[in-house]
């Protein structure tokens, strides 16, 4: 590789490569890029010098960090690994099914090579797409990965990006796509020195994680879109999880967002094969993932919050915060058949209306809906998953409603078997003074949220990291392998009956009863039926309806109507389908 780097705020540039002696003066270039006259071989490290600075910094681009995000850069050469999936074609979101994993937690292991060990069971499991939290390189050992500093570069304790690349190389051999989050709307606080190069921040600008990309810079954007494309084409990524973009402030006539999508679709059609972008939004807005003839962005599809939020008070009776608004069965009814609970309506979370309604000749598939997710647990003061508190019934209807649901369903690792280990906010900064302000900063979060701060794992705290690695043990035994059985046969009827991937809002009716506490969610001529209560119930179906699955086997279908025991769900379908 040949070095070349946009420092615009540098007087001179200099490349230090250690193995060669004295730094080398680089060449400025038009718009305030670098080029060095020399080029160096996969493995070397080097480094830029910025102005009369002693110290190099690592390259902003660096694909390789051998010794962390404060030492030098190592040239990666991509080409060196022998790809074995020429017969991959890839794999269209629309009827998938996403399996979004931790590389670092997933395993005992904590790496890449590990976690390919493992996707026999994914396969097993009926899934389509692995999602990877962030891999990009981030201080310390652990990490949820959004603290990422060098955009560019696979955190080396997981393997680094040779070993990135034999894991995406397996998982196109087991057929399933990979689908890489990334986060483009803030920096994390250690190792950062992009400041240094260019103008990549506002400083005057924050959103809730740090100074806001400053997206008003052409080689700003530059950077974000050759990243992206860094993924899908050098490293045969399939897909992106686009982390937050409701901070992503943008003031230009084309959005960095459409300008994203213009990009990969462009590569799509170059390389042959569909890629996806998925977008975390807080908008409610359609238009992020509507055609761009039709004034959208043209994104593949976005993350149904509102879907989570009336799901989870469905199975909890949780109403705290943001909860609060989704506390009938009506919400979940709404969710269901419209895709945002919040569509213009009041959000008392928020203070404000909020959202607006999605064409209904929209896609279902285009949302991805999911009843745990690593924020959704993580973020909750002792990272409890929902077999922390469900019983065996609940863990059955939220598998359920997950799998069979109108949208793109998303599972979070281990969720399929109950798995014991809650998943909590961990980190751990070398910086002992960040680490002690991560550690406060979390517990009075939770503090003002009017949670006992004893409750709150420390952060730093190597237990806390260490209590959410998946224990693979339990997987097979009881009460654990009963619901993992549930979600094979789940995967598999969403694939053998049309109606559980037919993406028309048209398509879909709801009703519920409040007092009764049962629901029910018509999709075509199939149905997913609900009790959600501590009793029987017995409502009236069609009565040429025939179960295809209960989550209990009292569950009885005869003469138009069907009993239904105590926190359970059936799925009925058409005689004979």
């Amino acid at each position: 590789m040949t070095p070349s780097v946009w420092a615009p705020r540098a007087e001179h540039v200099a490349l230090r490569v250690p193995a060669r002696g004295a730094d080398v003066r680089m060449r400025r270039g038009d718009d305030g890029w670098w080029h060095a006259p020399l080029s160096l071989d996969h493995g070397e490290e080097y480094g830029f010098v910025l102005g009369d600075s002693d110290s190099a910094r690592p390259d902003p681009r660096s694909r390789w960090q051998p010794r962390g995000v404060h030492d030098l850069s190592a040239a990666f050469d991509p080409s060196r690994h022998a790809w074995q999936d020429s017969d991959w074609t890839g794999r269209q979101l629309a009827g998938g099914v996403v399996y979004e994993l931790h590389v670092g937690t997933f395993t005992k292991e904590g790496t890449l090579d590990a976690a390919a060990r493992r996707l026999d069971h994914l396969v097993d499991l009926g899934v389509d797409f692995v999602e990877l939290l962030p891999v990009n390189a981030f201080n310390g050992v652990h990490n949820w990965g959004y603290d990422g500093v060098l955009w560019y570069a696979v955190h080396e304790p997981y393997g680094g990006p040779a070993a990135y690349q034999r894991f995406v190389d397996a998982c196109h051999r087991a057929g399933l796509g990979v689908i890489q989050d990334v986060v483009y709307n803030h920096l994390g606080p250690s190792g950062n020195y992009l400041p240094e190069f260019g103008p990549y921040l506002r400083d005057a600008e924050a959103t809730a994680w740090g100074s806001s990309v400053d997206l008003d810079e052409t080689e700003v954007r530059r950077y974000i879109v050759d990243n992206a494309l860094m993924w899908l084409r050098d490293l045969h990524v399939d897909g992106l999880r686009l982390d937050a973009v409701h901070a992503l402030h943008d003031r230009s006539a084309t959005h960095i967002l459409q300008e994203l999508a213009e990009s990969v679709d462009a590569l799509s059609a170059h390389v042959g094969r569909p890629l996806t972008l998925i977008a975390e939004s807080d908008l409610n807005d359609a238009r992020l993932v509507s055609a761009r003839e039709a004034g959208g962005f043209g994104l593949t599809a976005q993350w149904s919050d509102d879907y989570h939020h009336a799901l989870h008070v469905a199975l909890t009776g949780e109403t705290d915060g943001y909860y609060a608004d989704f506390a009938p069965l009506s919400a979940l009814v709404k969710a269901s058949t419209q895709g945002f609970f919040h569509d213009g309506t009041f959000s008392s979370f928020r203070g404000r209306r909020h959202g607006s309604p999605i064409d209904p000749r929209l896609p279902t598939w285009r949302l991805v809906a999911f009843a745990q997710d690593h924020d959704q647990i993580g973020n909750r003061a002792a990272g409890d998953r929902l077999s922390q508190s469900l019983d065996a019934g609940g863990l059955a209807i939220a598998a359920v409603l997950t799998v069979l649901a109108p949208f793109t369903p998303m599972l979070f690792m281990g969720e399929e078997w109950a798995a014991s280990t809650p998943w909590q906010f961990f980190t751990s900064h070398p910086e002992q003074e960040l680490g002690e302000a991560t550690a406060r900063g979390r517990k009075a979060e939770f503090a003002r949220m009017g949670w006992d701060e004893s409750v709150v794992p420390d952060p730093q705290d190597p237990a806390t990291f260490e209590r959410s690695v998946l224990r693979w043990e339990e997987r097979d035994a009881a009460p654990h392998a009963g619901l993992l059985a549930l979600y094979r046969d789940l995967l598999a009827l969403r694939r053998r009956v049309a109606d559980f991937t037919d993406p028309d809002f048209r398509s879909l009716s709801a009703d519920a009863d409040e007092e009764r506490r049962w629901f029910r969610l018509r999709r075509a001529s199939s149905e997913i039926v609900v009790n959600f209560a501590s009793a029987d119930v017995v409502f009236p179906i069609d009565a040429s309806a025939e179960i295809a699955l209960a989550t209990d086997g009292r569950t009885v279908a005869t003469g138009g109507v069907v009993r239904l025991p105590a926190r359970s769900a059936a799925v009925l379908v058409p005689s004979g389908g």
